[in-house]
């Protein structure tokens, strides 16, 4: 049996594709790798491949090209320059300086305003339409009118257009003005004469012991229990012991004797007249006519107001005289006229004290006090008819 005999020959491998040639092949038959030089060991080669760095790509230019793109980048960062500027300037968000802290200023306390009082209102006159007279035979002439009415001629003349002379005759009809009203002054601030009294009335503080009542209390000052109960406003007999008081003397009972003195009361002041006001005029239409004035004080059990009313247009001046205790009076229907001529009342209040009685039993009345201004009033015994609206 022959054996094939084994090949000796060396043989080598492409590296390009792998085919087994022989060692002396210079060329690959499969792949056409030519072997000229041998092959450089694989660790070697990596070893080169890992050293080398990549390249960056290689951009060139010319010179003019170069100036217009560095003039291209200087324009775009001037344009946003201008809008960044121009933003900030229109009231955009723009840095502020942080504020430096201010000291700040212990406040001082300041006194509390003062009060001041509302001022007084002032009533103010209302003017009032003149009324319709017609001439009578006895009127005479406008500067009788004037007085009747109490207005002057001047008036009587511009409210009818008239002459200077001022012509008047039987039955013509004439237009009278209401006599201007007088605003009455401001009230004043002064005391009530209880007040007054209790203020000038000598008095002795004392303190109240153990063992004192109201009844030793006035025996021993001759003041009455009523009195120091009034001047201390004490509502019960009862005292306390180590309660102040005030010992009137001016209260104090008189001294007997043959001619006890009585104590006089101080005058009462002038009363301050509120209704109606000065130059009001009252016809038919009113029902009542009512007079009022502000008190001057508590009258006593003898004291009263003093009302005098008077006619100053009658032929013969009409007086009414009467007395109250209230401070309102109605003016009685039997004491105004009734006739059609405006007729002018006065009227005044005076603060009287009974000093006895006559033969018939009537009270004797003297002056107590100031008597007060005099206001007037008109009244036309026939109602005035408005005038008819067209």
């Amino acid at each position: 049996m022959n054996q094939e005999p084994i090949s000796s020959n060396k043989t080598k491998v492409c590296p390009t594709c792998g085919t087994r040639l022989s060692e002396n092949a210079a060329r690959c038959l499969v792949c056409g790798t030519e072997f000229n030089a041998p092959p450089e060991p694989k660790a070697a080669k990596k070893t080169k491949k890992s050293v080398q760095a990549s390249r960056m790509p290689e951009v060139t230019l010319s010179l003019p090209a170069a100036i217009g793109v560095i003039a291209v980048v200087l324009i775009v960062a001037a344009v946003i320059m201008f809008f960044v500027l121009r933003t900030g300037a229109g009231g955009g968000t723009a840095l502020t300086p942080a504020e430096s802290p201010t000291p700040t200023v212990t406040p001082t306390a300041s006194q509390p305003p003062t009060a001041t009082q509302p001022p007084t209102d002032i009533p103010t006159a209302t003017p009032q339409p003149p009324f319709e007279y017609t001439v009578a035979v006895g009127d005479g002439s406008c500067s009788q009118l004037a007085f009747n009415f109490g207005v002057s001629v001047q008036s009587i003349i511009i409210t009818n257009n008239l002459p200077s002379t001022c012509p008047i005759s039987v039955g013509q009809v004439l237009k009278i003005p209401y006599p201007t009203p007088t605003i009455p002054p401001p009230a004043t601030s002064t005391s009530l004469p209880v007040d007054a009294t209790k203020n000038a009335c000598e008095t002795v503080p004392i303190t109240v012991q153990d063992g004192d009542t109201l009844s030793s209390i006035s025996l021993n000052y001759a003041v009455p229990m009523s009195a120091i109960k009034e001047f201390n406003g004490l509502t019960t007999d009862n005292v306390f012991v180590g309660s102040n008081l005030l010992i009137p003397l001016c209260m104090r009972a008189a001294t007997p004797g043959p001619t006890p003195t009585a104590t006089i009361p101080p005058p009462y002041p002038a009363s301050n007249l509120l209704l109606p006001a000065d130059g009001a005029a009252f016809t038919l239409a009113n029902d009542v006519v009512t007079l009022q004035w502000a008190s001057v004080g508590v009258l006593r059990d003898v004291e009263a107001y003093q009302i005098t009313v008077e006619d100053v247009t009658a032929n013969q001046t009409r007086r009414l005289t009467d007395y109250v205790t209230d401070t309102k009076y109605i003016v009685p229907t039997s004491f105004r006229p009734k006739d059609n001529v405006a007729h002018v009342l006065r009227w005044w209040i005076t603060p009287v004290r009974q000093s006895g009685s006559d033969e018939q039993g009537q009270p004797i009345w003297v002056a107590s006090g100031a008597v007060s201004e005099k206001r007037v009033f008109t009244w036309v015994g026939v109602a005035v008819v408005g005038t008819p609206v067209p």
